[in-house]
């Protein structure tokens, strides 16, 4: 039986989460911010946005059917749509063009350099996927997959890398590697049973617990001395503070041998603690 287009682009957009955009786009503009030391230029913005988003769908959607044989198994994600054939993968191999054609062009509306980087931003995001096949260190490639918005955003509006951008971006893929690692603790029985790698998987649930609150101490400690590279003020310590013991309650939600509120874990807190850091960044910028 066919699926109506418009019905496949509604579950399509449900399966990649489109929502999600908000863990990393804070990041992008709070780079964005600090390259120009003010406020882009709407159309900057917008391409931006357009950069972002068609990234992360493009990133989502071929994650989503690369994991298909393992999804297909796993109680926990067997209801997905394309393992309950809600979609078509056709549809979502097109979803995936067109969400990859997305962030070219855009890149394209801002400077050379972002043109000519964003192939590579393209692989990056996609290799993610098969991480996990051959290395525990996959929830390390998965935060290198989101670091690359705030290092593409300063790309887009000084055409130059320079060290803010890296240094914003090793936070960020601190702060995803840890709550990654949290959320993949659900899993820990699945992978081992499928042979596919996680830090739980290697070290069991309550090593990976330690692990990622390790990744979110340091990640503090790197923003605050990116703060004080760039002067920022003291709006954005207080911040920073408040994103501290958000962390501390997002740990504190999980145990070895309780799992049940990884979920609120993983996607309530860590969607305030992006919108945080980028509200008390642009105030201590602005304000400083």
């Amino acid at each position: 039986m066919e699926i109506p287009l418009f019905r496949q682009l509604k579950i399509v957009l449900e399966m990649v989460k489109i929502e999600h955009t908000i863990f990393a786009l804070p990041f992008a503009f709070m780079s964005a911010l600090l390259a120009l030391r003010g406020w882009p230029r709407p159309e900057q913005i917008a391409w931006i946005l357009l950069a972002m988003v068609g990234a992360r769908s493009a990133a989502m959607a071929f994650n989503r059917l690369a994991d298909l044989p393992f999804d297909s198994k796993n109680p926990r994600t067997v209801n997905r749509a394309l393992p309950r054939r809600l979609i078509t993968k056709g549809f979502v191999v097109g979803f995936i063009m067109v969400s990859s054609a997305a962030l070219v062009f855009a890149a394209s509306r801002l400077n050379t350099l972002s043109l000519a980087l964003s192939p590579l931003a393209l692989a990056i995001v996609f290799f993610y996927s098969f991480t996990k096949r051959f290395t525990w260190l996959s929830h390390i490639f998965l935060g290198v997959a989101l670091a690359a918005a705030p290092i593409g955003a300063w790309i887009a509006l000084r055409g130059t890398i320079d060290a803010a951008p890296l240094i914003l971006g090793l936070a960020v893929a601190l702060w995803v590697s840890g709550f990654d690692i949290i959320y993949s603790c659900q899993d820990v029985d699945f992978d081992r049973k499928e042979s596919l790698y996680s830090i739980p998987g290697r070290f069991g649930t309550a090593s990976a617990l330690r692990i990622s609150a390790f990744f979110h101490l340091i990640m503090i400690g790197i923003l605050s001395f990116l703060f004080w590279k760039e002067s920022l003020g003291m709006i954005s310590y207080i911040g920073l503070a408040v994103v501290g013991l958000l962390l501390a309650y997002e740990h504190s939600l999980v145990r070895p041998e309780d799992l049940s509120r990884a979920n609120t874990a993983f996607f309530t807190v860590n969607g305030w603690i992006s919108i945080l850091l980028f509200l008390s960044t642009t105030m201590g910028l602005f304000w400083s």
